[in-house]
């Protein structure tokens, strides 16, 4: 198949999970932006009008705790990064129900720890719910119960919390919306040679490196974790596309077929093969 062909295919994905991270919803002072949020409630109401079932996972609540008690830059530890998300996720999903509820949008809030995916009965209740409020034309917006995490039943990242999710409810998509644009052939801030990779078909060995943080060119930073979700949705044959979210409307042009960020064919290699 052509990359048109597979890109083709996405006009007809119905259950999709959207992960937007911090950097995409918080000016680079750390202050939220509010005007993206709406957009994305704008985008994700929308979606689910066309008949689409829309999953969000969203970051952003240890930036509007921050915000609200008037402290600048990242947590100094783990301990006040918790306090913080536990004062900003009350804040976060007033945010969002008051920009959804103007395009007459439900939404509920749903926080996760990673035994709802690993321990079988969480996992059958944490989909259960998913399921129902699907059922009911709910937008579940997700996010990681950081306020509870500790080392053994956290994802550590939004990215991870995206994909389990994804393949918890059998979704069609996963969209990461970044400030990273796609998966280049090196790390474009080091190599200006460096080259966008539009199509992924396989997982493979050099894609395994990166998610292993072996790939030096590429550090350890976010494109790590990305990868890291896209093998999740490969094991689980799931499509999955990173793109900017400079603008979430892209979610349209995206879902149109338009050759944007990296496609991860994972789902569609499955459906022609």
């Amino acid at each position: 198949m052509e990359e048109m062909d597979y890109r083709e295919l996405l006009k007809n994905r119905k259950r999709i999970v959207v992960k937007i991270g911090s950097s995409s919803l918080s000016y680079p002072n750390g202050k939220i932006n509010y005007s993206r949020l709406e957009q994305v409630a704008i985008a994700l109401s929308k979606l689910q009008s066309e008949g689409r079932q829309m999953v969000l996972v969203s970051s952003g609540a240890t930036a509007v705790g921050a915000g609200r008690m008037g402290i600048t830059g990242k947590p100094s530890d783990k301990v006040e990064k918790q306090a913080l998300a536990a004062i900003g996720q009350a804040g976060l999903i007033k945010i969002y129900q008051r920009f959804f509820d103007r395009h007459h949008q439900a939404v509920a809030q749903v926080l996760l720890t990673k035994d709802a995916i690993t321990i079988p009965v969480r996992r059958r209740n944490a989909r259960n719910t998913l399921d129902t409020l699907l059922g009911l034309n709910v937008i579940p917006i997700i996010n990681e119960n950081d306020t509870v995490s500790t080392e053994q039943i956290e994802f550590g990242d939004n990215d991870t919390l995206s994909a389990y999710v994804a393949e918890l409810i059998d979704a069609d998509l996963l969209m990461i919306l970044s400030d990273i644009d796609g998966l280049y052939s090196g790390d474009p801030h080091n190599n200006p040679e460096a080259k966008i990779i539009s199509l992924v078909t396989e997982f493979s060995p050099w894609l395994e490196n990166i998610a292993s943080g072996s790939a030096s060119s590429f550090g350890t930073g976010g494109m790590v974790t990305k990868i890291m979700a896209a093998r999740i949705c490969w094991e689980a044959g799931i499509d999955a596309v990173i793109a900017s979210g400079e603008d979430p409307f892209v979610l349209f042009r995206l879902l149109k077929g338009e050759l944007l960020g990296t496609l991860f064919a994972f789902g569609s290699r499955m459906t022609v093969c």
